[in-house]
């Protein structure tokens, strides 16, 4: 490794070249990659409300349904601006009262269910098809000129539409949440650190890497939008310890080698990589258990970010070095007092009191525990949108005026006979909560069948299968719309044994129960995989059960919050928030054990070790939390998507919450588990001076609790 160090101090300004260079293909990557915003659409395919969607646009040429709502305008216009929507690229037909009868003819002759459906007052109510799928760039598109077409009396509801609108608010806050991330962090390290210009660097490099990983998206062809509004934050907060670490060793090797800072330097990425080995596993292990879930935004996650802790720390140890040897002048012209106070004291005190904070660690675990698997979550997407959306008001007002929240689809066979499917939409009709059953079959009943366009037939039936709309007034994601759709299954059911119920609730549903398994997935892979990494690190037993509980503690208090202030959560949240916080502050545990470690194999006693390397550890734990808060706190305050906003707050308190727990509760574990840790782990005392220990040990139980912290580099 020393080798290593060697070269890339040698070749600084060919590496800093390259870096730059390489930025353009990290641009054009990242402007070619599309980015997702339909969240439902990380369902499995192989569910049938997926293989529902599938057949809907491949039989039918129909991929989304949204409902426009029209408000005091007469039936002519209307039927003007549905003839102006229906030739907007990526309509595929819009369905209204002139679709059936002619504008002169009463309306009066469509079944009174219908009309009452599609009529309130002076609102009318038109159904906008789609020729592609929800959150398609076409159908997009579509949205977004309807608006245009449509004036201030019109209002587009469904999920294309509240796609649309998170895709708009997305692009809009993204940039910012780098430029809140970037100030904040920058003044946290400022103020932490030993210089002005530092803080500068870091980020610069960092910046760079996060392009980099940003930029390589491009080939898996598209992210989630959650994904891209993280993916910057994240990487910025989880890989700075590396950059902090890398300094820190470069400082001390300058003493070592009396200014000497090539050799400094070159010993200090040798060191560095040494120590950011077992960080970054598990922190990689903690993003890449995401990719157990079957809802595949786990993996879209795990992935990027993976690969951007893995970037993160070859940037460390290849561009840091060369920008730091670089401007190295400007670095020591910009120096400053380190305004973090010497720990020695308090380190003392932590380990003096260690049972204290042991027995607080059992007092608040089960009300923890118990708190944070209360915490209420909602999968109503638009929930985390603001209310002023067009869309959220165009919802509000299908609610208000029709009684209607979320659309239902049946996919029938088309063998079905008139008889059944009349029977079906009948009973459809009288179930709770169902404000109108309606198919092919049930709008000619009483009407002409040479009186229905072929276009409107085509949109509800062809030789394959025949389609049944059916509203709702039950909110998405509700206990009353998952029992309805449960019950609407049954019914379509007992007339067509292969039929298929899709739509936004029925996805919703499926999306309730599936990452509810995900989530416990998660976590057992995530736990599992880190304690076992821990275990090879350490080469013990027992350390990976204190550490990991130490965290899963931290972890329990930060999710268990939400339930004590009585705040919603994001579904998205109660799976990755665990699995971040562990796998991103466990290192905080790990620094500080392999200080311990260290202390013990020279020989220094369970209390001395236990004080230095709380003690040597303090600053860097500190600073590497604050820099994840600062990074994550101000996007959560500023984002108007809760989606956001939930997750960068959560991860924000999750560091303090996390920086806390290491610092006041596993030293005292190690106090109190010594004994088991030293017979359960490779390397922690010498040979030849457990005798000489074990007898210092009962010497310090025998005598009082006071101590000076010795001196110690």
């Amino acid at each position: 490794m020393i080798n290593f160090g060697k070269k890339i101090v040698k070749f600084r300004i060919p590496i800093i070249i390259l870096s730059l260079l390489l930025l353009i293909p990290a641009v054009i990557g990242y402007v070619n990659t599309r980015v997702n915003y339909d969240i439902l659409s990380y369902l499995p395919e192989e569910i049938d409300t997926m293989e529902g969607q599938e057949i809907l646009k491949e039989e039918f040429g129909n991929g989304a349904f949204s409902m426009l709502l029209v408000e005091g305008m007469d039936t002519k216009d209307i039927s003007s601006l549905k003839a102006k929507i229906e030739k907007v690229d990526g309509v595929s037909s819009v369905l209204w009262y002139d679709s059936i009868l002619d504008i002169s003819i009463p309306i009066e002759l469509l079944p009174s269910e219908v009309t009452e459906a599609f009529n309130s007052g002076d609102t009318t109510l038109m159904l906008v098809v789609f020729s592609d799928t929800t959150s398609s760039d076409e159908t997009i598109e579509a949205v977004t000129e309807i608006r245009k077409i449509a004036n201030s009396q019109c209002f587009l509801a469904g999920m294309s539409s509240m796609v649309t609108d998170t895709k708009n608010l997305s692009e809009k806050e993204a940039p910012i949440y780098v430029v809140i991330a970037v100030i904040l962090s920058a003044i946290m390290l400022a103020l932490t650190m030993d210089s002005f210009v530092l803080p500068v660097i870091f980020l610069v490099c960092i910046g760079m890497a996060i392009l980099y990983n940003l930029g390589s998206n491009v080939f898996f062809g598209e992210i989630s939008y959650i994904t891209k509004a993280l993916a910057a934050v994240l990487q910025l907060g989880v890989t700075m310890d590396f950059s902090i670490f890398l300094w820190h060793s470069y400082k001390e090797n300058q003493l070592r080698f009396y200014g000497d800072k090539e050799r400094a330097m070159s010993h200090a990425i040798a060191n560095t990589i040494q120590s950011i080995v077992g960080s970054s596993i598990t922190t990689i292990a903690g993003f890449l258990s995401l990719c157990v879930m079957s809802f595949t935004l786990g993996l879209d996650l795990g992935i990027v970010m993976a690969k951007g802790v893995l970037i993160g720390v070859i940037a460390t140890v290849t561009i840091l070095p060369s920008f730091i040897m670089v401007f190295d002048g400007l670095i020591e012209k910009t120096t400053h007092k380190n305004l973090l106070p010497s720990q020695k004291r308090f380190s003392a005190f932590i380990t003096k009191h260690y049972a204290v904070f042991a027995v607080l660690f059992l007092i608040l675990l089960v009300p923890a525990y118990y708190a944070q698997s209360h915490a209420s979550v909602y999968y109503k997407l638009d929930t985390s949108l603001p209310d002023n959306l067009e869309s959220v008001i165009a919802s509000q007002k299908l609610d208000e005026n029709f009684d209607m929240t979320t659309m239902h689809l049946v996919i029938c066979s088309s063998d079905t006979s008139y008889k059944n499917m009349i029977a079906m939409c009948d009973e459809l009709s009288e179930t709770d909560g169902v404000t109108l059953a309606v198919s092919l079959d049930s709008l000619l009943d009483g009407v002409p069948e040479a009186m229905i366009p072929d276009d409107v037939v085509s949109i509800l039936k062809n030789e394959n299968y025949q389609l049944v709309l059916i509203a709702s007034e039950y909110e998405v994601a509700s206990d009353e719309v998952n029992a309805q759709c449960d019950e609407i299954q049954a019914i379509i059911s007992k007339y067509d044994d292969s039929a298929m119920l899709i739509g936004e609730s029925a996805c919703t549903k499926d999306l309730i129960e599936i990452t509810d398994t995900d989530f416990k997935m998660v976590s057992i892979v995530s736990i599992g995989v880190i304690f076992v990494i821990i275990a090879i690190v350490f080469k013990s037993v027992s350390l990976p059960i204190l550490l990991v509980a130490a965290i899963e503690f931290a972890i329990f208090i930060n999710m268990g919050i939400p339930y004590l202030t009585g705040t919603k959560l994001p579904f998205v949240a109660s799976i990755v928030i665990g699995t971040i916080q562990l796998g991103s502050t466990v290192d905080y545990a790990i620094l500080m054990t392999s200080r311990y470690k260290k202390e013990r194999s020279r020989g220094k006693s369970k209390k001395e070790a236990v004080t230095i390397a709380h003690s040597t550890s303090m600053n860097s734990i500190i600073v590497s939390a604050l820099s994840f808060f600062a990074a994550t706190f101000g996007v959560g305050l500023y984002s108007d998507i809760d989606m956001i906003s939930s997750l960068c707050m959560l991860m924000a308190r999750g560091a303090l919450i996390s920086m806390a727990v290491v610092l006041l509760v596993v030293p005292s574990l190690f106090m109190i588990f010594d004994k088991v840790i030293v017979h359960t782990s490779v390397g922690f005392l010498p040979k030849k001076v457990k005798e000489a220990n074990h007898e210092k040990e009962n010497r310090e139980n025998s005598s009082d609790d006071s101590y000076v912290v010795p001196n110690h580099n």
